[in-house]
């Protein structure tokens, strides 16, 4: 068998993955695609969102028919904790020979695939398919390529990367449904249509388990909310913290946050701190974090309040007050 390996969190499971792997597994020629729902991805903060067994069985309703092509892998539920791609892929080592097995990634996790554990065993294990949409420039000489695979390379053409590894990188281009699970859970939250974006048997199961509630039931009051938050920044040496009230603006969000930290380690400080301390009053997490990889600006988002934290150079830079200079500050 020439078998797939596609990883995730799957918060939820969507079109857009469903039509990746069915993509790759075409133009691949694959017997199967083994889907790996992970427990806790190591390179992202935990979020909110369903447990391990609500997002198991969403993807369970959502390959319902096309179990000849797809299979459930549960090994990395399983295993709980922190789960790392070289294990699972031992695991399959010892099913099938190595050149048979293809990891299936999205062209953002190329980029930083160098923060892999023992990514470079993964690269002498398994060959890499990578996923790019429409517009994606994919590379086609080293110095395009990402700086930790330049020595790894022994031959590159239009779209396959021979590795000095004797595996292969290749580039899959998508028609893709253009989503983020990031913006789909914030649609979901807010009851905005989604049917365009997930199988309906994914949808109806996220009705009849009223998964994706909104925050509004562990936070009454977003003003009070955002006030509690600044106040954690200020008491963690947060510079110049500034509140908006945005409800009478035209904005992602119906108030938000700005402070700075005096330097990248401080500002994702910072943003551990806040995010620890909700949780603790709360028990609430965010919907998305970014950022904290480089600290210059991070972004947590709770939904109705999004948080923003820069290292004070970088702030000056953007000068986001000047976005909301109509909007009304919130002051204690």
């Amino acid at each position: 068998m020439k078998i797939g390996l596609f990883g995730g969190t799957f918060n939820p499971p969507h079109l857009g993955h469903l039509n990746g792997i069915e993509t790759v597994r075409r133009k691949m020629g694959l017997d199967k695609i083994f889907i790996i729902p992970n427990f806790q991805n190591p390179l992202k903060k935990e979020l909110d969102g369903p447990t391990p067994e609500h997002r198991l069985n969403m993807l369970r309703a959502a390959i319902v028919g096309y179990e000849k092509y797809y299979e459930i892998d549960t090994q990395e539920l399983e295993r709980k904790g922190l789960s790392y791609t070289k294990d699972t892929i031992a695991e399959y080592r010892k099913q099938y020979q190595s050149k048979e097995i293809f990891l299936i990634l999205g062209g953002d996790n190329l980029e930083n695939f160098d923060k892999w554990k023992d990514y470079k065993k993964i690269l002498e294990e398994a060959n890499v398919v990578v996923t790019t949409r429409p517009g994606y420039d994919i590379p086609t000489e080293k110095s395009e390529l990402p700086k930790y695979l330049e020595d790894l390379t022994a031959d590159i053409e239009f779209n396959f990367i021979e590795l000095t590894t004797g595996r292969s990188i290749q580039f899959v281009t998508l028609d893709d449904i253009e989503i983020s699970s990031t913006e789909l859970r914030k649609k979901l939250r807010t009851g905005r249509p989604v049917t365009k974006f997930l199988p309906l048997s994914v949808e109806n199961y996220i009705k009849e388990n009223n998964l994706y509630r909104d925050f509004g039931q562990k936070v009454k009051d977003y003003k009070k909310f955002a006030l509690y938050c600044m106040n954690i920044l200020e008491d963690k040496k947060g510079i110049m913290t500034l509140g908006y009230d945005l409800t009478e603006m035209s904005a992602p969000a119906e108030y938000t946050v700005i402070a700075s930290g005096t330097s990248t380690r401080h500002a994702v400080s910072l943003a551990e701190s806040l995010t620890s301390a909700v949780k603790d009053e709360f028990n609430l997490l965010p919907q998305s974090i970014e950022g904290t990889d480089e600290g210059r600006w991070v972004v947590i988002d709770y939904g109705s309040l999004i948080i923003h934290i820069f290292y004070d150079y970088v702030r000056q830079e953007y000068n986001l007050e000047r976005l909301w200079k109509e909007a009304t500050p919130i002051t204690k």
